[in-house]
């Protein structure tokens, strides 16, 4: 399959004078480009999920499609899914759900490690830790879905794709344009990062879905 990579675009509108004036002690046209980026990256984050041409949950195989037993994500649920040949890498949930199932672990008397990933420390279960993602979304009957992941190419994972290299580039695979300046002295700047995400095998993607939250 070929993946065209997707692209989200903004224009980030800052008077001159602000440029001019406001940047001591800080810079307030790269505050407000830092602000800008990080809005970017959080609907590219919805995207990678949610997107139904490559999204996540769209994109899972359906032989990697397991249904909760019985409601509420249960250790034997998330079991079922870490013990498919290889083992995952990372859990991603919607913090509610991820609170369903530390309290179907209480009412086992289980208490789940945490472990410190990227300066957080975070759930685990058997010995892979557990993600929340609020893009996942909830259903109007308060269910959800949690994926398990495998990264790689090494791996045959879950791959992110990206241009780099690109004109202007800030960030690998993202770049600030100037546009230009307006007769009202407002200056534009076109902020883009271009995208898409990749199963390179089945198996590398499984969804637990309808666990209810």
């Amino acid at each position: 399959r070929e993946y065209e990579l997707s692209v989200v675009q903004t224009v980030l509108n800052v008077h001159t004078r602000v440029s001019d004036l406001f940047n001591e002690p800080m810079n307030q046209l790269e505050q407000q480009l830092r602000l800008t980026i990080e809005a970017l990256r959080e609907r590219q984050e919805y995207e990678l999920v949610n997107n139904r041409d490559f999204g996540l949950l769209h994109n899972a195989d359906f032989r990697q499609r397991v249904q909760a037993r019985r409601g509420p994500p249960t250790p034997d649920d998330i079991d079922d899914l870490i013990n498919r040949r290889k083992r995952p890498r990372a859990i991603l949930a919607h913090p509610r759900a991820l609170a369903a199932f530390g309290r179907e672990c209480s009412r086992r008397g289980l208490y789940p490690p945490t472990l410190e990933r990227h300066g957080s420390q975070l759930q685990s279960w058997r010995g892979v830790p557990l993600f929340p993602c609020d893009k996942i979304p909830i259903s109007a009957v308060r269910t959800s879905s949690i994926l398990f992941l495998r990264f790689g190419q090494e791996d045959q994972g879950v791959v992110g794709l990206r241009q780099t290299g690109i004109p202007d580039e800030v960030e690998p695979g993202l770049s600030v344009r100037r546009m230009g300046i307006s007769e009202k002295a407002i200056a534009s700047y076109l902020v883009s990062t271009y995208f898409s995400v990749a199963p390179l095998i089945p198996e590398s993607l499984k969804v637990l879905e309808n666990v209810e939250v």
